[in-house]
C-alpha cells in the first residue's frame, strides 16, 4: 500500500466544535495532528476537490489543501441494511405495500435466486452506500432454512465473500436472520453458519408464534459463541406486540448489557405513554441500543389505518431523552419492503428529522451523530472518530454548516480511508445564462 500524506486546512469539524476551523494532518493513513486554527488560513494553492490533485495524492505526494470550511465527518456507519435483498423489487413485487406480503413474497421467490445474482446485489448496494460516504455497514441477511440448505447459505456465503473483497475499503458485518421455530437440524445449520465467520445473530422474533422460545434460542447461541445480538423488534402497529420487554429481560439475565440492539420498535409509538415509558426504562436498565428505520417504517406501517394514518416510526425523542443510544439507518433499497432508498445516510437523517420533528441546531447535530458516532458504538467499531492516532476514515461534504447538510444533501462528497481517496462524487451545476451563473456563484462563496 502506498503511503499518502495529507495536510488539510480550514476544515470544519462540527461533531468536535461547530464554532471554529481546524488543521488536519494524516500520515500513513492515521491522524497525526488535529489543531484548532486561530482563524481562516489564506492559501493560494489549488482548490480542494480538484480531481487531478486527488489523483496525484494517491501517488504519495504531499499536498496542502484548503478545504474552504467544508465539513469533515468520520466515515458514516449504516448499522441496519439488507444488502442481499437490495434491488430485488423487479422480481419480488409487493402489491399491498404491507410488511406481511413483503415477507411472504420474498420467502417464496428467494430460492430461485442464483448465488451470483445475490452477490452482485450485495456488491452493488455496498458500493452505492460507500459512494455516499458510508464506510461501515451491518447487514442482516436472509437465512431461509425452510427452503433447503443451498438457499439458506446463499446470502451468508455471498455476503461474507463481498465482506472479504471490500475489507480494505469498507467494513461489513454479517448477521444472519435466525428463523423462528428452529428444529434441532436447523439449529445445526445455524451453528454451521456461525462457524463460517458471521459477526452476530439477527432475527425477527415478534413474527414468531413462539417469540419467547425463539428469543431464548438466539440468546443461547449468541452467549455460547460470544456473539452480539441485533433483532428486528416489534415492527408492528399493534400496541400489544411487546417482545421488547422479554428481550430486555433476557439481556439482563444473561449479562449481555450493551451487546444487544433492537430495531424498528414501531409498536412503541402505538401504545400509550405510560406503557411506552415503562418499556423505555427497561431498555435503559438493560443498556439496549436502538435503531430507527424511518424510510421503511413510514412506507410499510399504518396500512390498515383510515383517517389519521400512523407512520410507524418509533419514539425517537423519548428514547433520546431517556439516554438510549439511537441510530438511524437505511434498512432496504428498492425491494418489496421499501421500493425507494439509495443507501444515503444523509437522506436517512433528513427523513428522521421530519419523522421526529428534529430541526433545532442541537438536534441537527444529534442527527449527524445518529449516522456516525452512535451506530459506530452500537456495532462495536473500534478506533473510530477523528482524533490523533486513530485511522483516518472520513468523508468531506460540500457544505460548510451543519444545517446545510440536510438542506442541500450535497452531491460533493470525498471519501478517504486506509491512506487514500477511495471515492469522489462531485457535480457542478452549469447555468447557461451568464447573469444567472454570476448570481449563483455569488451565493456559493
Amino acid at each position: 500500500m502506498e503511503t499518502t500524506d495529507l495536510h488539510l486546512i480550514n476544515v470544519s469539524l462540527p461533531l468536535m466544535d461547530a464554532s471554529g476551523l481546524y488543521e488536519v494532518h494524516v500520515t500513513d493513513g492515521h491522524y497525526t495532528k488535529i489543531a484548532r486554527q486561530d482563524g481562516r488560513i489564506d492559501h493560494p494553492g489549488p482548490s480542494f476537490g480538484d480531481l487531478e490533485q486527488m489523483e496525484s495524492c494517491r501517488h504519495g505526494r504531499l499536498h496542502q489543501w484548503d478545504v474552504k470550511g467544508k465539513i469533515m465527518l468520520p466515515g458514516l456507519v449504516d448499522c441496519h441494511m439488507h444488502l442481499d435483498k437490495a434491488f430485488s423489487l423487479p422480481k419480488v413485487p409487493n402489491r399491498s405495500g404491507t410488511l406481511g406480503e413483503a415477507v411472504r413474497n420474498y420467502r417464496d421467490v428467494s430460492p430461485s435466486f442464483t448465488y451470483e445474482e445475490v452477490k452482485t446485489r450485495i456488491l452493488r448496494a455496498a458500493l452505492q452506500a460507500l459512494s455516499y460516504g458510508t464506510t461501515a455497514i451491518r447487514t442482516h441477511v436472509d437465512f431461509n432454512v425452510t427452503a433447503g440448505r443451498d438457499p439458506a447459505f446463499r446470502s451468508v456465503r455471498a455476503a461474507l465473500e463481498v465482506k472479504e473483497c471490500l475489507a480494505h475499503d469498507l467494513t461489513i458485518q454479517v448477521f444472519p436472520m435466525c428463523p423462528y421455530g428452529l428444529t434441532a437440524k436447523e439449529v445445526e445449520l445455524l451453528e454451521e453458519a456461525i462457524g463460517m465467520g458471521v459477526d452476530g445473530l439477527g432475527g425477527a422474533p415478534h413474527l414468531s408464534p413462539t417469540p419467547e422460545a425463539d428469543i431464548d434460542q438466539i440468546f443461547r447461541l449468541a452467549v455460547h459463541h460470544d456473539l452480539p445480538i441485533d433483532l428486528h423488534t416489534d415492527e408492528s402497529d399493534d400496541p400489544a406486540v411487546r417482545t421488547l420487554a422479554y428481550i430486555a429481560e433476557k439481556t439482563q439475565e444473561t449479562g449481555y448489557h450493551g451487546r444487544v440492539v433492537v430495531d424498528h420498535l414501531c409498536s412503541l409509538s402505538a401504545m400509550d405513554d405510560v406503557s411506552a415509558g415503562q418499556l423505555i426504562e427497561r431498555m435503559v436498565e438493560a443498556r439496549l441500543g436502538a435503531v430507527t428505520l424511518p424510510g421503511a417504517n413510514m412506507y410499510l406501517q399504518g396500512r390498515g389505518d383510515r383517517g389519521i394514518v400512523r407512520r410507524g416510526v418509533t419514539r425517537i425523542r423519548e428514547l433520546l431523552a431517556a439516554g438510549v443510544p439511537v441510530a438511524a439507518a437505511s434498512d432496504n433499497i428498492h425491494d418489496p419492503f421499501h421500493p425507494f432508498g439509495r443507501g444515503d445516510l444523509l437522506l436517512v437523517a433528513l427523513l428522521t428529522a421530519y419523522a421526529a420533528h428534529m430541526g433545532s441546531p442541537s438536534e441537527q447535530l444529534t442527527l449527524l451523530k445518529m449516522i456516525t458516532e452512535v451506530p459506530a458504538s452500537l456495532i462495536g467499531r473500534k478506533e473510530y472518530g477523528i482524533a490523533r492516532g486513530l485511522p483516518a476514515d472520513f468523508v468531506i461534504l460540500d457544505a460548510c454548516r451543519p444545517e446545510e447538510i440536510l438542506v442541500k444533501l450535497p452531491e460533493g462528497r470525498w471519501v478517504y480511508r486506509a491512506g487514500q481517496w477511495i471515492c469522489v462524487s462531485q457535480a457542478r451545476l452549469s447555468w447557461r445564462i451568464s447573469r444567472l451563473s454570476d448570481c449563483w456563484d455569488g451565493f456559493q462563496r
